[in-house]
């Protein structure tokens, strides 16, 4: 119930029609709303329009709130001018540049949907902009928003930067704040945020015009009838002003109950009335007003994305490059965007430019396989054979610092057996073992439950016509053509295909997805094209069928028999076992390791005898490899399926 007045001019003449004034306050109305709507686009810019990316819930049991996160400032060890980026998801956002200073201060702020079993860990990164085509990285860290769940209010945090590359030490500190709304107050937060639009002199209280302002410019039928209802509702004693508090509550209700709001009023998007919970979400998340911060600008996929300078801004308006994640990421773009599936979030792969350019020349033409089939590939196969004795001379040592900066904090060694003093050559570095506990074998005790066979990029396909749909794209490729004439190859038909790729800087050990009997060992010879994306995406290159490879059969009691197809790749020349025919191994052994380079691991499984993960499936049928790691779920038998519960999906065991 209001008290005292809120001025207003009357907005309706004697016989019902609406006054100048009245217009006029509708224009600010809308004027207000585009201002919104401009926010909006800028922040979900995308080069083919303008559309929604905000996720959506299949149940108010999945919703854990919406965070707030302000990046307010940082404390930095040198004057520059900064930027930073949070990324969660398959969102990322970025602040404005600030001044040369040793202290930016952003105040910018951006809401994140929280699911209960999605991504919730956020990954803050600040950059220098000193630099034209791309800015430096300099410092990140994480910060769990779920840990702000049990906190009363708006919590300030101050957080460490490490330096991206080992030893990770300290470079700055940076300061953060979020709340996080549950869903009561999400909607009551949303409804207070759009009434304050009418309240002109900020006040807190609304007369019946102005609230009756708001809901003629929605356009809603429904919502012109009830506006009187609710508004008696709020004004208790009949004085003609209310509370925005109070009338927010009554709307929010109302929304829930029977929307009034058909269309989100920033972005214009049609809201489904069936799934009121998510309509809510939608534009609180749209009308992101917030404190009067600033808003972080979205519409990205990575941090590097987001602090790319403008040469590549112009390259990519240019079409001479492109930033996006799916098969045209292997094919045609400079970038090769990954899903990492312990963080939930996007990745882009670390990779040298000019070895993109180059991929794309030979493996993306038909005169760069004609160059290749004249010659070339003897002479890859030469490099890989001369890069092989250099990568083992004592010499190479010296160029392990040099990998581990380049790669900065994708390898991790606090993981691996031994100091880095301990290699003494390249290739002893690389073939690295990781120290016992490492990586856990998800579900150790169930031989049904299959795991991923190497820490890589994954593609995951029930049929192999469904990989040469969304993944593999020669011409030639088969299962046959895979397999060669390895005894028992005909089972496998109409089977299930996956494909884990190991790149340079990833463990290059691979381990059995499976317990059982190794039948057979086959090696069959071959070419050493690489296995990158670019030429597995192209229609010109049969990777798989063509290079160097040993193909082992598996027999299991759980998932029948299971091929395992280890793929040389260029500088790869050397597939080395550490097991051998007739023996015995566990789900999680150690099977053996490729020399330098990147290279590839498939597993073939008999038809209908693994139901593969859904999130691995999914994001496959996008396009999008997913980033993995030894012994994490890979499926389930579905011949145990009827004797043995599943595992909880949305719990799997990632470590």
């Amino acid at each position: 119930m209001g008290q005292g007045s809120s001025s207003s001019d009357d907005s309706t003449n004697g016989d019902g029609s609406y006054s100048k004034s009245c217009t006029s306050r509708r224009e600010r109305i809308k004027k207000k709303l585009s201002l919104h709507r401009h926010l909006h686009r800028r922040g979900d810019r995308k080069k083919n329009g303008y559309r929604s990316q905000h996720p959506k819930l299949s149940s108010l049991e999945d919703f854990a709130g919406i965070a707030l996160v302000t990046i307010v400032s940082a404390e930095m060890r040198f004057k520059d001018k900064w930027l930073a980026c949070i990324s969660i998801g398959e969102q990322t956002f970025r602040t404005e540049i600030s001044q040369q200073t040793m202290r930016p201060q952003w105040n910018s702020e951006k809401k994140f949907l929280l699911e209960r079993n999605g991504p919730h860990v956020a990954k803050v990164t600040v950059f220098e902009t000193n630099r034209l085509s791309k800015n430096h990285l300099i410092g990140y860290c994480e910060v769990d928003l779920f840990d702000f769940l049990s906190r009363d209010s708006d919590s300030g945090i101050e957080v460490k930067l490490l330096d991206p590359s080992p030893p990770n030490g300290e470079v700055g500190n940076i300061y953060l704040s979020c709340s996080i709304e549950d869903p009561t107050e999400t909607e009551k937060s949303f409804a207070r945020r759009i009434l304050s639009i009418v309240d002109y002199n900020g006040d807190g209280q609304l007369s019946f015009n102005e609230f009756s302002e708001l809901i003629n410019v929605f356009g809603n039928q429904h919502a012109e009838k009830k506006k009187v209802e609710l508004f008696n509702a709020a004004d208790e004693n009949g004085d003609g002003v209310v509370s925005i508090d109070e009338l927010a509550t009554l709307l929010a209700v109302q929304q829930e109950k029977e929307p009034l709001i058909n269309n989100c009023p920033v972005c214009g998007e049609f809201l489904e009335v069936s799934d009121k919970l998510n309509s809510m979400i939608h534009m609180s998340l749209c009308f992101d007003e917030g404190t009067g911060n600033q808003i972080m600008t979205g519409g990205f996929l990575t941090d590097k994305q987001a602090s790319y300078g403008w040469m590549f801004k112009l390259s990519e308006w240019a079409h001479v490059s492109s930033y996006d994640a799916g098969l045209n990421s292997g094919s045609n773009a400079s970038h090769i965007v990954v899903f990492d599936r312990k963080k939930k979030r996007l990745v882009e792969e670390i990779i040298d430019g000019k070895i993109v350019l180059s991929m794309r020349a030979i493996y993306q033409s038909k005169v760069g396989l004609g160059i290749m089939d004249k010659g070339a590939k003897e002479l890859l196969q030469n490099i890989s054979e001369r890069q092989g004795k250099k990568m083992n001379s004592s010499e190479s040592a010296k160029d392990i610092p040099a990998f581990l900066k380049f790669f900065k904090d994708q390898i991790k060694m606090d993981e691996v057996k031994y100091p880095l003093h301990h290699f003494k050559t390249f290739n002893e570095f690389f073939i690295r073992e990781l120290k016992p506990g490492a990586r856990p074998v998800a579900y150790a005790g169930r031989d049904d439950v299959a795991v991923c066979a190497a820490d890589c990029r994954l593609m995951a396909f029930n049929t192999v016509e469904e990989s040469q749909r969304f993944w593999i794209k020669g011409k030639k490729f088969s299962l046959s053509g895979l397999l060669g004439n390895t005894h028992g190859s005909d089972t496998f038909n109409g089977g299930t295909l996956v494909i884990f790729r190991l790149a340079p800087q990833d463990y290059h050990r691979f381990h059995f997805p499976v317990s059982g009997k190794i039948e057979h060992i086959v090696n069959i010879p071959g070419c050493l094209y690489t296995v990158n994306p670019i030429a597995v995406n192209s229609k010109y290159c049969n990777v798989f069928t063509e290079n160097k490879r040993a193909v082992s059969i598996i027999s299991t009691a759980d998932f029948g028999k299971v091929a395992f197809v280890a793929i040389g790749a260029t500088m790869v020349g050397s597939i080395e076992f550490t097991k051998k025919k007739g023996d015995y191994v566990q789900k999680g052994d150690e099977f053996g390791y490729f020399s330098f380079g990147g290279s590839t691991v498939i597993c073939v499984f008999e038809k209908n005898s693994i139901a593969i993960d859904e999130d691995l499936l999914a994001y496959s049928a996008r396009s999008i490899e997913t980033l993995v790691s030894v012994g994490m779920q890979l499926g389930v038998s579905v011949r145990k399926r009827t004797e043995l519960p599943l595992p909880d999906i949305n719990n799997i065991r990632m470590f």
